[in-house]
């Protein structure tokens, strides 16, 4: 297992994409497992298999999504309608999530 905590915050979004595809080749011919954590929905929609959204403090799960794309992917997958469809899902959940713990503090 890999844990990987916000590895490519510091790029700037071309390299970031670059990196992204070196990544998915690595993992996908060394067949390990990967946990990856983002704060950036598209990067966590392109590479993962699976997502869960967690909700700030306390940390709780507020989503999973398993994503549907076939590997290997390419920068076109993110051209792909499904792909933002399920960006926009996870940032649902994350307002969803905001607006619940805005509740239960007042």
């Amino acid at each position: 297992v890999l844990l990987m905590d916000e590895p490519f915050a510091a790029l700037d979004a071309l390299s970031r994409e670059r990196i992204s595809l070196q990544r998915l080749a690595a993992c996908g011919r060394a067949q390990k497992t990967v946990l990856f954590i983002t704060h950036s929905i598209p990067e966590a929609v392109f590479l993962a298999d699976r997502v869960v959204a967690l909700s700030p403090r306390p940390g709780r799960k507020v989503l999973e999504l398993v994503i549907p794309f076939e590997r290997p992917r390419t920068l076109s997958t993110m051209e792909q309608p499904q792909f933002g469809v399920l960006c926009n899902q996870l940032r649902r959940s994350f307002d969803l999530a905001d607006a619940a713990g805005k509740r239960d503090s007042t």
